[in-house]
């Protein structure tokens, strides 16, 4: 049975290599592609695709928030997340998000889809994944799962250094609530500056400073 992939990466030229390589060398079907994080929530919705092949790093809303409403909204869809990154904070971020697994893009064709089991491409390893779950699932309540979902768009949006009203474009909604949600999501974190907002984000594997 052929498996379906939904690609979603914001450089044009690396989903075509993608959908080229996935299509020749392990024979699976590229049903779509999109660029942004909010239309990789919308399309994996409409079309359930197995796998969706998520870029860590995506405009609007990052990988790891949209990981996390594919796992609630759609959890027959196995999400894999590929990126540059191999720091503790992104792997572990994006698996308690509920990724299937964690893919370097300096990796092999075999490690983008990988049907069945949680896994984490080399040199990642499966003694590192058990480890990042059981330390999940033996953690107290954390304050960001309190967070709503309108809430964590602001934040992901703030820290990439949006003002109000760029986020009030983006979102559409109005400045003021923007601001509302803003100030919801800092008093939640125990936050009080937007430096405070940017080393959360950096701490929390949200965010990376280039």
């Amino acid at each position: 049975m052929t498996t379906t992939i939904l690609l979603a990466d914001d450089h044009h030229l690396v989903r075509q290599c993608l959908r080229a390589l996935l299509a020749t060398e392990l024979g699976s079907t590229v049903v779509g592609e999109v660029a942004g994080g909010l239309d990789a929530n919308e399309l994996t919705e409409r079309l359930r695709p197995d796998v969706l092949l998520l870029d860590l790093m995506m405009p609007g809303i990052n990988g790891l928030e949209v990981t996390r409403r594919v796992a609630r909204r759609v959890p027959s869809t196995r999400v894999l997340m590929l990126s540059m990154h191999a720091e503790e904070g992104y792997v572990s971020e994006a698996l308690r998000n509920g990724a299937t697994g964690y893919a370097l893009k300096d990796g092999t064709a075999e490690e983008l889809v990988h049907a069945g089991r949680r896994y984490l491409g080399p040199p990642l390893s499966e003694r590192a994944i058990e480890a990042y779950l059981r330390k999940a699932e033996g953690a107290t309540l954390d304050v960001h799962d309190t967070l709503t979902a309108r809430e964590r768009e602001v934040l992901h949006l703030a820290v990439e250094g949006n003002t109000s009203a760029q986020v009030s474009g983006r979102l559409f909604i109005s400045p003021r609530t923007v601001e509302i949600h803003r100030a919801n999501l800092m008093r939640k974190l125990g936050l009080r500056s937007q430096t405070d907002l940017i080393r959360y984000a950096i701490r929390r594997g949200i965010f990376r400073l280039e």
